[in-house]
């Protein structure tokens, strides 16, 4: 999917999330989790870091070369969407109390990722190996 397709999927999502409140957290935090992932994607493919092909579905899964390579173009990305990732089993599946608070905090993430998926760009000079989910290759830009 191409960034500009993600940001439109998001921004979809976001519409809905909208129309929600806190109090129907459950909601929230897996609308928060659809829009955070298509934000991610947005941002990781914008810095050159991943390929129009190569979506993240989990950022929980990523293999470690590409967690560095993230880590060093684009600080804190993943950490956002992995705190979004960390509410579902407790709030969505099982019976934490407080998914209030949780909801709010996966709005607080979502407008960091929004941000950073509308601002994000390729740095001058990023190397030509592409570390992506499948793999090492080589990409001539």
């Amino acid at each position: 999917m191409t960034p500009d397709q993600h940001l439109a999927k998001a921004e979809r999502i976001a519409n809905s999330l909208a129309k929600l409140t806190t109090a129907d957290y459950e909601l929230v935090i897996e609308a928060a989790m659809l829009a955070g992932t298509h934000w991610f994607n947005a941002a990781a493919h914008r810095h050159g870091i991943t390929s129009s092909d190569d979506d993240v579905m989990h950022v929980e899964y990523l293999p470690r070369a590409l967690r560095v390579k993230i880590s060093l173009i684009a600080p804190g990305l993943t950490e956002l969407v992995e705190e979004i990732e960390q509410f579902r089993p407790i709030f969505v599946k099982g019976n934490v109390a407080d998914g209030e608070a949780a909801a709010k905090r996966c709005g607080e993430l979502l407008d960091h990722l929004r941000d950073r998926a509308r601002t994000a760009q390729r740095p001058p000079g990023l190397a030509t190996y592409n570390i992506s989910t499948k793999g090492l290759a080589y990409r001539a830009e």
